[in-house]
């Protein structure tokens, strides 16, 4: 692992791109926060990475719970002393179903996780940020293809992955004037446990279930180290990474 000062938070690090992100930017020199809504996968990311608690932080977080989210920024800044990247990833799928039948109670759930989740995290990052010294830092959010262009049954994601497209900017926007960089990687069939069916068939457009390509999840580790690893007076604002087979231009 190179030395380095710098200090990561990965949000959704117990499983799938959080998992690998976190462990690519410890190797990378990092030091790198963990959150995630349960401790045991947490802790696994840490093994994995072959971290100690003196460069990896385990801290059980509820991104939609805004306390929560102030005391996993507290912890990390009072642990680490700054914060120069925010991976923004948490977020959650809900059940396919047409919109006049998604249950409030699903619509809901996406919103606090997906975008709120994604907004209180940017929040308290802006925050330490532009106060910290040296100051400024990088946000990236997990955007989607999603972001883009919709699949079949998937109001509320799409929704929500819509709305992170615009939180990106206007963070951009305003961080400006504080040496504040955003950007969005909008991430389509990487191969997670949550992709796995896909192979088996994924609802297409005109109603028929079709196997999509998937690509290894490691292409999106080192596309956000990169990102992150750019200087602040450069920014990577949007990037699609995606496997090239899948379905998205045109969703065909």
């Amino acid at each position: 692992m190179a030395g380095t000062d710098k200090v990561a938070i990965v949000t959704g690090a117990g499983s799938g791109i959080g998992r690998v992100v976190a462990i690519a930017l410890h190797r990378d020199g990092y030091r790198v926060g963990l959150a995630g809504r349960r401790r045991e996968p947490l802790e696994e990311t840490l093994a994995l990475a072959g971290a100690t608690s003196d460069t990896m932080l385990p801290l059980p977080t509820d991104v939609a719970d805004p306390l929560d989210v102030r005391a996993l920024f507290k912890n990390v800044n009072q642990t680490f002393g700054r914060l120069d990247v925010l991976f923004n990833n948490a977020g959650i799928f809900t059940p396919a179903a047409p919109i006049e039948d998604v249950p409030v109670e699903q619509w809901r759930k996406a919103v606090d996780i997906n975008l709120s989740g994604a907004f209180y995290c940017a929040q308290e990052a802006v925050q330490l940020m532009k106060t910290q010294s040296p100051k400024g830092g990088r946000i990236i959010n997990n955007g989607s293809i999603s972001a883009h262009t919709p699949r079949p049954l998937s109001a509320p994601y799409t929704a929500t992955k819509h709305a992170i497209t615009g939180l990106t900017k206007q963070i951009a926007l305003e961080g400006r004037a504080h040496n504040i960089a955003c950007s969005q990687i909008d991430i389509g069939n990487a191969a997670t446990e949550m992709t796995e069916r896909f192979a088996a068939g994924v609802l297409q457009a005109d109603g028929e279930k079709r196997p999509e390509p998937l690509m290894d999840i490691q292409h999106v580790a080192s596309a956000v180290v990169y990102m992150a690893s750019l200087p602040l007076d450069a920014n990577v604002l949007f990037m699609t990474l995606k496997a090239t087979a899948m379905p998205f231009e045109g969703r065909g």
